[in-house]
């Protein structure tokens, strides 16, 4: 392990208000050793999670990633950045499943890869072997199952917590702030829905990335085992790699801080076509704008009014929400 990463001790986390406020507020990451340790889940070991996703499948079909042996399982683009180094398969789920449980001791073989699967659509009521007392009765988990693989460096839109169900996994980080030196690919043109910092793989002094140079030692590595969890803040960027010829991976996606139902993302592709082509001088006000109502570096912009006379910008669970969001979608339809 390197570089300052704080560990929670999940059996002292009651439920997910105390979750919440001790480990997602920070805005870090925090490891959670032994969190998934006692799940039904893991009993039995590797064999007996992947007998429990036979017993749970509900026969539907997933897309596997499947990469020749060449690729050592490190799903990427190609060379000219226009394609994949490898092939995707929609197969049915219980199939996917044996290909790569029973090829999984072929170490000269095609590496195979599925992920993202919900539990409620190809595993339901598998969540009952998979309890995490601090986390919302609403978030499902998904499951992730393959070879040993190296996932490219990305970041998720949702607040993230990883457990390790079989194998090992390695997680290399760097904050959101690095996104200037992480030399961040095509946003639409993607492996698998985020796009990847391209030069975190690169070896040192590689001439196209000179500002990762300045972000290698800022990363923050540690391995986890069957049983341990990690809790990754959204935007976080993250490189995550199977070590073990079998892997297995239970994660829970969801906004801890959603307000409603219109997400950031949605936000900031809506400025780029507003502002990002606007002479320098107007984005530059515009910045000071957005600090102003949105990023707040110097509190609330009616601080110095009584809060009955904040309007709109009064807290948004006042019905400030509902009467912004109106005014907004008014605009949008012209």
């Amino acid at each position: 392990m390197s570089g300052a990463i704080a560990t929670a001790d999940a059996d002292a986390l009651a439920d997910a208000e105390a979750f919440r406020e001790r480990v997602m507020i920070p805005g870090r990451p925090v490891l959670l050793p032994g969190a998934a340790r006692r799940w039904p889940l893991l009993d039995g070991g590797a064999g007996g999670v992947v007998d429990a996703l036979h017993r749970f499948d509900a026969g539907r079909e997933a897309e596997m990633f499947v990469g020749q042996a060449a690729i050592e399982g490190r799903y990427y683009y190609d060379a000219a950045l226009t394609g994949f180094n490898f092939a995707r398969e929609e197969l049915a789920t219980r199939e996917g499943l044996r290909r790569i449980a029973g090829s999984a001791a072929d170490a000269d073989g095609e590496t195979l890869y599925m992920g993202s699967l919900p539990s409620e659509r190809y595993f339901p009521g598998i969540e009952r072997l998979t309890p995490l007392p601090f986390l919302p009765d609403t978030v499902l988990p998904r499951i992730w199952i393959g070879h040993a693989s190296s996932v490219a460096c990305h970041y998720d839109m949702m607040d993230n917590v990883a457990c390790v169900a079989a194998g090992r996994r390695r997680f290399t980080l760097f904050p959101p702030s690095a996104i200037d030196d992480l030399y961040v690919g095509p946003i639409d043109r993607t492996l698998a829905g985020q796009p990847v910092g391209l030069a975190v793989d690169s070896a040192p002094g590689d001439p196209r990335f000179p500002r990762f140079e300045t972000r290698r030692q800022d990363a923050l590595v540690v391995e986890l085992e069957a049983g341990d969890a990690i809790y990754i803040p959204k935007l976080w960027w993250h490189k995550v790699e199977a070590l073990d010829a079998l892997n297995i991976l239970v994660n829970f996606w969801w906004d801890g801080f959603a307000a409603g139902p219109d997400k950031p993302w949605a936000a900031m592709l809506l400025a780029m076509i507003a502002i990002a082509e606007r002479p320098e001088a107007e984005r530059a006000a515009w910045r000071a704008w957005f600090d102003h109502y949105v990023f707040r570096p110097g509190g609330h912009p009616l601080a110095f009014l009584p809060e009955e006379q904040h309007g709109i910008l009064g807290p948004l669970a006042d019905g400030n929400y509902r009467r912004i969001r109106a005014a907004a979608m008014q605009m949008l339809r012209g």
